[in-house]
């Protein structure tokens, strides 16, 4: 099964109620973009209009190889558009408030799976059929996690709570990320080959991100907590939420493991490893999936006394040998793990699906998968659902 194979293959489109107005703090903007994750596709802008991170806020991150829209606000942004190769900024009005995760309705999916054969597309179908009525687990998918894992699985945030502060720096300014183009990757083995020479690097490195933290530490040698709080807004936030969401998964794997027999368990590859997904649910097990949401680990979770879900949070906390109160990063008011809670069921909404020939595969076939999803679910854990039986 192939994926992805032409940026129309992986179409996704956020659907809002918020309505522009003729005036507003807030400039609301319309991004479409193709081969550009979000983060990246908002570097080229902020250049451009000289916007300060701060002042951008959008509802969700939206996948590099894929072609999508999705709307942002700028605080006082400009009345203009904008195009870069294939992103393409409309201006559309004026809002009270910035754009949120909380302003997304439904993101809006069609997906086409390729070269498959004939027994794969009847099997993905079956399986698409089960997924409309019973949902599946509300995993966060590898789109959570990219390149701020680290290398080898290492996450940055868990080295962070442990007060590992230059590890942890070093890991976000040098690990490798695929997508790194080549003045990144020079930057990058520059970095590894003269860490800890900031006064070189500062006079070796482009101006940038990376420049302005080793020029902080060129002027404060050692305080790597402090050049950690001067990461990138945005880069913190996804740092402590890939590891987050990491023990999130975990929760609900565990929390399937304890209550469903082996045998209505299947297991699926994820990036950060196999994970258990319900079959043959009865009535009330799936009541119970259902109505259940777990919470995301945090030291400001308060749970009720009793609350069945804190040995999930304990258990897997122990894992990291870590207790609830060491989910935090000391020292670095700018950097906190959200909380909250997440459920633990995905019901795709309005889902459909057709088979026809695969033009780019001869004597294969292609499935065109239709759908809805709330805010916060992975379409590709539909998909890998779907062809998990896949021989």
């Amino acid at each position: 099964m192939k994926l992805k194979q032409l940026p129309d293959d992986f179409y996704v489109e956020e659907t809002t109620d918020v309505v522009p107005a003729q005036t507003g703090p807030f400039a609301l903007y319309r991004m479409e973009k193709r081969g550009w994750s979000t983060p990246d596709a908002l570097i080229p802008l902020r250049q451009r209009w000289r916007v300060e991170p701060r002042r951008i806020s959008f509802g969700g991150l939206k996948d590099r190889h894929a072609w999508t829209i999705q709307y942002l606000t700028i605080l006082h942004g400009p009345r203009r558009g904008f195009h870069h190769h294939d992103i393409t900024v409309t201006h559309l009005g004026w809002t009270d408030e910035p754009y949120t995760s909380q302003s997304i309705r439904c993101n809006r999916f069609r997906l086409t799976l390729r070269d498959l054969t004939a027994e794969a597309v009847e099997q993905a179908e079956a399986a698409l059929n089960r997924i409309a009525v019973a949902g599946l687990p509300n995993y966060f998918d590898d789109q959570r996690f990219g390149s701020v894992a680290g290398a080898g699985e290492e996450f940055i945030a868990r080295l962070l709570v442990r007060g590992r502060f230059e590890e942890a720096l070093r890991l976000a300014l040098t690990a490798p990320y695929e997508f790194d183009r080549g003045p990144e990757r020079k930057e990058k083995t520059l970095l590894r080959e003269r860490w800890g020479d900031w006064k070189g690097l500062a006079n070796s490195l482009r101006p940038g991100h990376a420049r302005r933290l080793v020029d902080y530490l060129r002027v404060h040698p050692g305080d790597y907590r402090g050049a950690v709080a001067g990461l990138r807004p945005e880069l913190r936030g996804l740092y402590l939420s890939a590891y987050q969401s990491h023990l999130w998964n975990r929760m609900l794997a565990r929390w399937l493991m304890t209550r469903l027999r082996p045998e209505q368990l299947q297991p699926v590859a994820l990036r950060m490893g196999e994970a258990p997904f319900p079959i043959d649910l009865d009535a009330d097990q799936q009541a119970e999936l259902a109505a259940l949401h777990l919470p995301l680990p945090s030291s400001r979770l308060k749970l009720e006394p009793g609350d069945p879900r804190a040995e999930l949070v304990q258990f897997v906390l122990a894992e990291e040998k870590l207790e609830l109160h060491d989910m935090q990063v000391r020292g670095v008011r700018e950097m906190f793990f959200s909380k909250g809670e997440r459920a633990g069921l995905c019901m795709p909404a309005q889902l459909t699906h057709e088979s026809a020939a695969d033009e780019l595969h001869p004597k294969r076939s292609k499935l065109t998968l239709a759908f809805d999803l709330p805010r916060g679910c992975y379409a590709t854990l539909v998909v890998k659902a779907a062809t998990a039986r896949e021989a």
